[in-house]
């Protein structure tokens, strides 16, 4: 069974900045800016994927995607290379005829005089790499589809325990970042409260932060704003984790029927991905802390294979055939049969 939040806020931005785009990449690459003038500020990229342009600069333009992020590798030096000082300028000229948002030139490939200065004619930046060309396109792909990313924000908590990340949600005031500083002070990490930030990554993959703003402050009804970090400790934050179960916290309502066996899965849609669903009732003195480390730990041995309600599920149907072969009447009921048949004067 599947559900589905409603009104949830998306966020997708239509482009970032080249400037935005050098500051982030500069030190992860190793970028160098090889072009003399300031980066323009009003230049971007509107496009999450790159282009490699050997069929532009052979003169082939009719499907020429200027508006990515130009990547030229070992084929596209050595080409301008092999072409006559007059040939490479008409090249060069026709290529910068199109407003291309910047160039990356990768395996720190000597750059042709004229490409540059023809780069900085029109002010479009020049960044160079020492990344091998298949390396860096992986990663810089990797890059813009996460920025270009559709994004959901959703109200809740979200911890990371026994590695498994379990996002809180439910109604305002129900106990969510409770439960979350209850967990903190068992030893796991928090990711962030009150605001969730959810991004598809790649396919099938939610990963889950904070924003700028809050990162690891909580607000607890009472008390107020508390800094889990200064509190307890670098071991008890991280940045981002991946968004495994959803854990929707309700009232407790004795006239509702509740999952009993866990033979049933619910799952929800974010992003077009499904997450595990588990409507977890509460009610005062009820232990949802606990409850909550079940969860992941559950999840982890279902992960690796193992699910217990279904090996209940095998281990009665068992018992129903076996009874069914031996076909005989029984003095008492078995179901109530002992785990242990012989106690072995073992008394403790």
């Amino acid at each position: 069974m599947s559900h589905r939040f409603e009104n949830i806020k998306e966020l997708k931005k239509d482009f970032i900045s080249v400037d935005f785009f050098f500051n982030e990449c500069k030190e992860r690459f190793k970028f160098e800016k090889i072009t003399k003038h300031e980066i323009n500020s009003e230049t971007i990229i509107s496009e999450k994927d790159i282009h490699r342009p050997g069929l532009a600069l052979a003169g082939y333009v009719d499907l020429f995607t200027f508006n990515r992020v130009q990547v030229f590798g070992n084929t596209e030096i050595l080409y301008l290379k092999q072409l006559s000082e007059t040939e490479r300028q008409k090249t060069l000229e026709r290529f910068f005829s199109f407003k291309v948002p910047c160039i990356i030139i990768t395996n720190n490939n000597e750059v042709p005089e004229e490409l540059i200065l023809l780069a900085e004619k029109n002010e479009i930046t020049v960044f160079r790499t020492p990344y091998p060309t298949t390396r860096l396109a992986y990663f810089i792909s990797d890059f813009l589809d996460d920025q270009f990313s559709t994004q959901i924000v959703i109200h809740g908590s979200f911890v990371d325990v026994y590695g498994v990340g379990l996002m809180f949600t439910g109604k305002s005031g129900i106990g969510k970042s409770e439960i979350a500083l209850d967990l903190i002070e068992r030893g796991h990490r928090l990711v962030t409260d009150d605001v969730v930030i959810v991004t598809k990554k790649g396919e099938g993959v939610l990963m889950g932060s904070g924003t700028s703003i809050n990162e690891h402050f909580m607000e607890i009804r009472g008390l107020g704003i508390i800094d889990v970090s200064t509190i307890f400790g670098i071991r008890s934050i991280r940045y981002q984790k991946r968004v495994e179960v959803i854990v929707e916290l309700e009232d407790w309502n004795k006239d509702k029927a509740y999952d009993r066996t866990g033979l049933d899965s619910t799952t929800i849609s974010l992003l077009d991905v499904d997450a595990e669903l588990i409507k977890l009732p509460i009610f005062p003195g009820k232990n949802i802390t606990v409850i909550a480390e079940v969860i992941a730990l559950n999840y982890l041995c279902k992960h690796y294979g193992y699910n217990a309600a279904e090996a209940f599920k095998k281990k009665i149907n068992d018992k129903i055939n076996e009874k069914s072969l031996r076909n005989k009447k029984f003095t008492w009921n078995e179901n109530y049969e002992r785990s242990t048949e012989y106690f072995e004067h073992d008394f403790e």
